[in-house]
């Protein structure tokens, strides 16, 4: 699988005042049974973007199986594959996803605040970052990287309010985010727990529960 990433434009488009409300980006959503586009059933998505021009975000909950970061690292050039058995420990713990359907063929690195590199790294909110280009990638080989990221390939897409129609339709919950759970290495139970740190029972959620 050939795999890139490539700057982007790390900054947000704002509602307009007074509107702050209506956008989500930081927030989580959690597909509602209702959904109806089978790939996104049961799935948690971190909102890295929402404004009029869509929304954006990333898929925690589904791992890229069969894909290791460390791999990835040799494939992309970052380290020699001599070298990998060299990587720091943190390297060898990051999670490779599959971050959504719109190109899976890249990468993006959401991960904690303590990195930063102006141009490149996106802040979203309450401490978490986006960066899509190499340099994270080398840091974190070095040594030098975020405590905490995960690496997902792919990202979820919406144009022009569509999410907010399917938000509407009950496709959806939304709740603020947590990095705990968004960095957890129990990727397969995110879903189940963040229902219930809403105070929602999973085995009880029904197509007709209201919105967070």
């Amino acid at each position: 699988m050939q795999v890139t990433l490539r700057g982007m434009t790390a900054s947000h488009t704002p509602g307009h005042p007074g509107e702050e409300s209506k956008y989500l980006d930081g927030q989580m959503l959690i597909a509602m049974p209702s959904m109806r586009d089978e790939q996104f059933a049961r799935t948690l998505i971190y909102l890295c973007a929402h404004s009029a021009e869509g929304a954006m975000g990333i898929v925690l909950n589904q791992p890229a199986n069969h894909i290791d970061f460390a791999d990835l690292l040799v494939q992309l050039d970052v380290v020699p594959a001599a070298e990998r058995i060299l990587l720091p420990k943190r390297a060898g713990a990051i999670k490779v996803l599959r971050g959504g359907p719109v190109e899976t063929g890249r990468g993006f690195v959401l991960h904690s605040a303590d990195y930063f590199v102006e141009n490149s790294t996106l802040s979203i909110d309450d401490g978490i970052c986006l960066t899509a280009t190499l340099d994270i990638l080398k840091a974190i080989a070095g040594g030098e990287g975020p405590r905490s990221a995960v690496l997902a390939l792919g990202y979820a897409g919406w144009a022009p309010g569509q999410l907010e129609t399917e938000i509407q339709a009950n496709g959806w919950l939304n709740c603020p985010a947590d990095s705990d759970l968004i960095f957890s290495e129990r990727i397969e139970s995110k879903y189940d727990l963040a229902l219930r740190r809403l105070g929602i029972e999973p085995a009880f959620l029904s197509s007709d529960a209201g919105h967070a």
